[in-house]
């Protein structure tokens, strides 16, 4: 599983000539630095000088906490997915049967495989979310690591956005298509946007 292995280990597969861990994996694995970097900001905008703030602090570490779980379980869901639209491709089709069935298991499978990384755009958009949260409160000594939380968040967004594409083509049902394409309009780009916005008021702070 790749959240329990090495992070070599885990780049090595990657690298490897071979179809997991790919892309979406590493879409969730962006998801999983994002939510861990606001954790990590909101731990250190604690104590007294932060005390107004503890209340807004604690639900967020919460939050990044949880964030960073379920990115790493979508990162191993993911693996597993894909791994079935493989294992769908193989299956054999010498007669009008099986070949009726090849096709509806890699259907299946691809549905599967889409919703992995529609998950990961709604929870990429939560970190975002988080980050910008934390932004008026955030320890100004650490306040660069606000705009990598939502930059990394982003990374996943748009890389999951792409993953759901090449999954939705392959899918031959246009009502099927239509359905699942419809469960994340928009929702990539209100993710960039937000990360972007979020990113530059960082800068500015920063360069002020």
């Amino acid at each position: 599983m790749i959240s329990s292995e090495t992070v070599n280990n885990y780049l090595t597969r990657l690298a490897a000539r071979q179809p997991t861990p790919g892309g979406g994996a590493a879409a969730a694995l962006h998801a999983a630095q994002g939510a861990a970097l606001v954790a990590m900001v909101a731990r250190y905008t604690t104590g007294e000088k932060y005390a107004e703030h503890a209340g807004l602090v604690a639900r967020i570490t919460s939050s990044a906490d949880h964030h960073r779980t379920e990115a790493l379980r979508l990162a191993d869901a993911d693996e597993h997915a894909f791994q079935g639209v493989i294992d769908s491709y193989k299956l054999p089709n010498d007669t009008p049967e099986l070949k009726a069935e090849k096709k509806s298991a890699i259907d299946a499978a691809l549905v599967q495989a889409a919703q992995t990384p529609a998950q990961l755009i709604k929870l990429a958009g939560e970190i975002v979310d988080l980050a910008a949260e934390l932004f008026e409160a955030a320890n100004p000594n650490v306040i660069s690591d606000v705009a990598a939380a939502a930059d990394a968040a982003r990374a996943a967004a748009t890389t999951a956005r792409v993953n759901i594409d090449i999954n939705l083509v392959a899918i031959k049902d246009d009502a099927t298509r239509t359905r699942l394409a419809g469960q994340t309009d928009g929702l990539e780009e209100k993710v960039v946007l937000a990360a972007d916005t979020l990113s530059r008021r960082v800068r500015e702070r920063i360069l002020a």
